[in-house]
């Protein structure tokens, strides 16, 4: 009995072919803008609403705005870090300044149902999907 061994490289390529497809599908739409990379943001789907989790160190829970319409959430807001008066900076990789991104997610969602938590410089946003966009099941007479 003799073993044949597929080419690895076929693996690998596949692998590759099927993370960019991935990474190249419409669910984001490209719509996840942001002047620059800050805040890194995940979004997960729970049953039928998702969840946004924001990492904001050091940003006051009152520098945030949060909005929301059909199916785009804004955050925005400013992060400051403040030397004593003096100090001499010798290396600055700590991001500070104004953000402001725009995630956008494939259904329409309820505005009103969205709720913010921000605790220890983590920002979650549970957002529901509106009862419009949520399928229905149809009764056969």
């Amino acid at each position: 009995m003799s073993m044949t061994f597929g080419d690895p490289f076929d693996v690998l390529f596949g692998l590759q072919r099927a993370l960019e497809a991935r990474r190249a599908s419409d669910w984001l739409r490209d719509a996840t803008t942001s002047m620059g990379p800050y805040p890194p943001i995940n979004v997960f789907q729970q049953g039928d609403d998702f969840v946004a989790i924001i990492e904001l160190p050091g940003v006051s829970k009152s520098d945030l705005e949060i909005q929301a319409q059909e199916n785009t959430i804004r955050i925005a807001g400013k992060k400051s870090i403040s030397y004593d008066e003096g100090a001499s900076v010798h290396r600055r990789e700590r991001i500070s300044g104004e953000f402001d991104r725009t995630l956008t997610v494939p259904v329409e969602i309820d505005p009103e149902g969205i709720k913010a938590e921000y605790r220890d410089g983590v920002l979650a946003l549970f957002i529901s999907t509106a009862e419009s966009a949520k399928p229905r099941t149809i009764k056969i007479t």
